[in-house]
């Protein structure tokens, strides 16, 4: 397998440079998101402290028995909040390929102003208005992984006001569309592989995201994120000191005609004889509002849209649904719980 360092932007100059450097980073992004749709970011401005704080809480919950666990384990409808357990879902469901579940076990949660107030559980266009699940342990879990997603916010407003500049369009034009924004944190553990791998099973099947931009600092180990290239080769990624890698989703791509690149990837497994150690990742998918629409913007349509029209809710849950219930033909109705137990009665499914 061969590895690369992703491409590094350092981004700071956009915000406290002259106009010339604002143009040079945005140029260096445009440039990036065109030819692959993954970059790492340098100069971000997000404190060092929240991540290492974060990365230690998340070890400590994976620790607990899976007993406690699964007391915030995910909702019936698999909306992305709470605990997922290892090899409940399996990602490439969603591009339609079929594979065994991902070598994987994470927690996710979402902006923590959803109170679940709007959530309507028969209504898959509220399911990104879930509440989250916070365990009771370990103690500073919760209060820690709220200041993460704070500034992994803000980093994400940030690349906005890069992204407005690439594709010449005024920064307002995503100012409505993320007031009240889907963003999810992600939080995973890659285990040590004792086993074999069933054939074709991976950490995380190819796939690609479903929001703006991905943020991801993972743990410098073998089986990590690869990517596919233009030349139809997997080449893993490793992230430069204190920065993140990123890539854009397809809200992004869209919102860009397709022009930007939301590129497949996957998560590897270590390969042989490589240490038997864990690997933790958080991942950060800043996403739009849910009932954001997603269409060209002026600056990218060119002969025509390449896409119809779709709010973000539609599309990510098409997509997540497929995922979260290894089935090709999943759709956004199937987060409702009355769907969920139609299929059970028949099929004694879970």
């Amino acid at each position: 397998m061969t590895s690369m360092v992703a491409p590094t932007i350092n981004i700071a100059p956009f915000f406290y440079g002259n106009n010339l450097d604002k143009r040079n980073v945005a140029d260096q992004l445009n440039l990036a998101c065109r030819e692959t749709g993954f970059f790492a970011i340098s100069g971000h401005g997000v404190d060092e402290k929240i991540i290492k704080n974060t990365r230690a809480e998340v070890v400590k919950f994976f620790a607990l028995s899976i007993e406690e666990k699964l007391k915030v384990e995910r909702p019936p409808e698999k909306v992305s909040r709470g605990y997922n357990r290892f090899k409940d879902r399996s990602l490439s469901y969603s591009i339609g390929k079929k594979s065994p579940p991902d070598l994987q076990e994470a927690f996710a949660f979402g902006p923590n102003e959803f109170n679940g107030k709007d959530w309507v559980k028969d209504d898959p266009s509220t399911a990104m208005l879930a509440p989250n699940r916070w365990p009771k342990n370990p103690p500073n879990f919760r209060k820690t992984l709220i200041e993460y997603d704070s500034a992994m916010r803000w980093l994400g407003d940030r690349m906005l006001d890069i992204i407005s500049v690439s594709l010449d369009i005024d920064r307002s034009y995503f100012s409505k569309k993320f007031d009240h924004q889907s963003s999810v944190g992600r939080v995973i553990r890659y285990p040590a592989e004792i086993n074999p791998a069933e054939p074709g099973q991976l950490r995380a099947g190819e796939h690609t995201d479903y929001g703006t931009v991905t943020f991801l600092r993972g743990d410098p180990v073998p089986g990590g994120t690869e990517v596919k290239t233009s030349g139809g080769e997997w080449v893993e990624v490793t992230c430069p000191p204190g920065g993140f890698v990123c890539n854009i989703g397809d809200a992004l791509s869209r919102w860009t005609n397709g022009h930007w690149k939301s590129t497949l990837h996957r998560v590897g497994n270590p390969p042989t004889g490589a240490p038997k150690i864990d690997r933790i990742s958080l991942v950060y998918f800043h996403s739009p509002n849910h009932d954001a629409l997603i269409e060209c913007v002026p600056s990218c349509i060119g002969d025509g849209p390449k896409f119809k029209p779709v709010t973000f809710s539609e599309h990510y849950l098409d997509k997540v649904m497929k995922a979260a219930h290894a089935r090709l033909n999943a759709k956004a109705k199937d987060a409702t719980k009355q769907n969920l137990n139609k299929r059970m009665s028949i099929s004694g499914a879970s």
